[in-house]
């Protein structure tokens, strides 16, 4: 595990997040992170620390309104957010990791667009190789 420091665009939202070096995240098929190419690397929310920025993230729900999705009102990029998949957890989107700390990427497919048959089918590949437990 590594310490990796990320943020927006314009450097007001700045956060730190331990994940392995090596970085196995989630490309969604979703409606919103299909449109912004988001990378999902889901993490504890203990894992995450936000260092600087909060008052510059403006929220934005839609559908369960589970999810959080925080942008930076100055920019527009969403650097993380709290997924409705793990509500007690951090989605750090992985194009926002600041690169010097990443050994390498591993972008796996997940069927957001049928969200309820992707989470199954998450959860039994979960199950198969139980080293994949922070997965979308």
């Amino acid at each position: 595990m590594v310490t990796h420091a990320g943020g927006c665009h314009c450097g007001r939202v700045r956060f730190e997040v331990i994940a392995p070096a090596k970085l196995e995240v989630a490309d969604c098929n979703c409606s919103i992170c299909s449109k912004c190419g988001y990378l999902h690397l889901i993490v504890p929310a203990e894992r995450f620390t936000l260092l600087s920025g909060r008052e510059a993230l403006c929220t934005y729900t839609f559908n369960t309104h589970v999810a959080k999705h925080f942008f930076c009102a100055h920019c527009g990029v969403k650097s993380f957010y709290v997924p409705r998949s793990h509500p007690d957890g951090i989605s750090v989107n992985a194009r926002c990791i600041d690169s010097d700390t990443i050994e390498s990427i591993s972008v796996i497919p997940f069927n957001g667009r049928e969200w309820e048959q992707g989470r199954a089918a998450w959860r039994d590949a979960e199950s198969r190789d139980g080293q994949h437990t922070e997965r979308t």
